[in-house]
């Protein structure tokens, strides 16, 4: 038994969980002909909910069991922070200069604010976590992970917290936004619980997860199907009417009905933030590093790879703090559809090239 799991293991792990995001979407497409798309989204919110408090929470514990934290992996870890938050405050930014472009106002400006600082959180634990079968980039990208995992779950959702109180108090519309229930609220200290547990369980004890044996390798194997179980729920979020030329045309601004007042352009603007903007200052800033040797290669290439990441799907949970609900959708459907062959092209290059 355990020799099988050791066999199906590399299968469903690094590169080879990639193509769940295609067995995803064919298979949803499939399901929705015979039982509607409706049942087959409400069936794909509850699997979503199992992955958010079963899968995730043991694999960042998993993640951290394996990891020595010493000097660099600490440096890394501050790095990991400031850079994220340096993410964060670039989109606030951008959202606030393009409100102004785009003369928005009161609780309109506010909306489009949020939703592209929620729009952001990138899919680290789910589409990034392909960068674990890779041996040198392993711990990087799992620290890289659980901390782009605490400013998802913990700081992001509290930001909008105090914005979505700040909103209930300017307009009475705002009120009718029901905040997030108590599931929701408690899940960033939740999964934050695993972290801390894993990272005391091994600072005092030494032990790794290879130490348990048998136990160790169920328990590797039963984890290891988050990932490309996240993939196929990436998968079957994308809806095949939102992949037609005249939809592509309205995201890169050449649709012919340019007056038209949709959410478009705020789609467009979230797409140009995450898939441009981020990935360019980003590289810009750690080819720097890399040049005057302030920093390995392995931290490159993860940093670089993650600030591709498409938009994580897990932001639609955060829509009742008052982000726009089809904006989100789309960007998550577009910039993974654009992201992930990318994704899967650096890897590969980088790979090649540093290693």
């Amino acid at each position: 038994m355990i020799e099988t799991l050791n066999t199906i293991l590399p299968y469903i792990s690094g590169l080879y969980t990639l193509p769940w995001i295609l067995v995803g979407f064919i298979v949803t497409l499939i399901l929705s002909r015979f039982f509607g798309e409706s049942k087959i989204e409400k069936l794909m919110k509850k699997i979503g909910l199992i992955l958010l408090y079963v899968f995730v929470p043991l694999l960042l514990f998993r993640i951290f069991l394996s990891v020595d934290f010493g000097e660099k992996e600490v440096m890394f870890s501050i790095i990991c922070f400031v850079l994220l938050g340096f993410m964060y405050v670039l989109a606030y930014l951008f959202a606030k200069f393009k409100s102004n472009k785009m003369d928005l106002k009161g609780a309109t400006r506010r909306h489009f604010v949020k939703t592209v600082l929620t729009n952001q959180g990138r899919s680290s634990a789910f589409i990034g976590g392909a960068m674990l079968a890779i041996s040198e980039w392993r711990v990087p990208a799992a620290i890289y992970m659980s901390i782009g995992a605490i400013f998802l779950f913990a700081i992001i959702p509290y930001i909008l917290s105090y914005l979505h109180n700040k909103d209930i108090g300017k307009s009475e519309e705002t009120s009718k936004i029901h905040a997030l229930p108590w599931y929701l609220r408690m899940f960033p200290w939740y999964l934050l619980s695993f972290a801390a547990a894993a990272i005391l369980f091994h600072g005092t004890t030494g032990v790794y997860l290879e130490d348990f044996g048998s136990v160790g390798i169920g328990f590797k194997f039963f984890t290891a199907l988050t990932i490309p179980a996240a993939l196929y729920y990436v998968g079957a979020g994308i809806h095949p009417h939102d992949l037609k030329i005249n939809e592509m045309k309205k995201l890169f601004g050449l649709s012919l009905n340019k007056k038209t007042k949709d959410h478009w352009p705020w789609v467009r603007n979230i797409f140009f933030l995450t898939t441009i903007i981020t990935p360019l200052l980003t590289s810009i800033i750690f080819c720097l590093l890399l040049v005057l040797n302030f920093i390995p290669t392995e931290w490159f290439a993860v940093v670089v790879i993650n600030s591709v990441l498409p938009i994580t799907s897990t932001n639609m949970f955060l829509v009742p703090y008052g982000i726009d609900k089809k904006v989100t959708a789309l960007s998550v459907t577009w910039t993974t559809i654009i992201c992930v062959p990318i994704v899967v092209f650096l890897i590969s290059s980088f790979k090649s090239f540093f290693f």
